[in-house]
C-alpha cells in the first residue's frame, strides 16, 4: 500500500504489486554507499534492500554497479553482493592526469534498463541520483514499465520521488536498512 505524504510517494517497505511481476533491481552502489556515510556514518544492508525491493515478486535481474580500486580491498563487498544474489557489474575507478577520480555507472545503469525493459513489469533504481529522472520518465512512458525508487529520502532528487511510480526512504527504517 501507497503511504502517500504531503507531496511525496512513499512506502513503508511493502511495494504495491502482485507476485507474478517480473522485476529487475539495478544499485547504484557508490550513490548508496556515500549516501549512507555522509547522512548516517553507516554502510547499506543489500540484503535487506534487495529483499524489500522484490516483496516476494518475480526476480529476473538484480545488478549493482561497483568500481574497483587498485587496492582491491573491496573484493569481500563484492562477493557478499553475489551471496545476497546480485550480478556484479565492475569497471575500474578512473584517475585522471590532474589527480581528479571519476567512478559512475549512471550510463552503465541506464542502458541496461533500458536493454531489459521488455522483459520485465518493474524496474527498482536503487539511487535518489536526479541524473536518473530522464530514464524513468522513459521506462514508464516508452516501455510501459513501473518504475520504483529506493534511496535516502534526506540525498534523493525530489523530482526523481515525484516521477517514479513509488519511492521507499530506506533512511525511515534504519535499523533495517543499516549496518553499523
Amino acid at each position: 500500500m501507497i503511504k502517500k505524504t504531503h507531496q511525496n510517494k512513499k512506502t513503508s517497505g511493502k511495494l504495491v504489486g502482485h507476485k507474478d511481476q517480473r522485476i529487475g533491481v539495478f544499485v547504484d552502489t557508490q550513490n548508496m554507499y556515500h549516501s549512507a556515510r555522509s547522512l548516517f556514518g553507516s554502510r547499506v544492508n543489500f540484503k535487506e534492500v534487495l529483499d524489500a525491493a522484490v516483496a516476494g515478486r518475480v526476480l529476473i535481474r538484480a545488478i549493482t554497479y561497483v568500481i574497483s580500486t587498485e587496492g582491491g580491498e573491496e573484493k569481500t563487498f563484492f562477493e557478499a553482493m553475489e551471496k545476497f544474489g546480485f550480478e556484479i557489474k565492475e569497471k575500474d575507478l578512473q584517475i585522471f592526469p590532474g589527480g581528479m577520480k571519476k567512478a559512475d555507472w549512471d550510463v552503465g545503469l541506464a542502458v541496461d534498463t533500458i536493454k531489459l525493459a521488455d522483459k520485465l513489469d518493474v524496474i527498482v533504481i536503487v539511487s535518489g541520483d536526479g541524473d536518473y529522472e530522464p530514464l524513468v520518465e522513459y521506462l514508464k512512458v516508452n516501455k510501459g514499465c513501473r518504475v520504483e525508487v529506493m534511496a535516502f529520502g534526506d540525498s534523493t532528487s525530489a523530482r526523481l520521488i515525484d516521477i517514479a511510480d513509488s519511492f521507499t526512504d530506506l533512511g525511515e527504517d534504519k535499523k533495517k536498512f543499516l549496518i553499523k
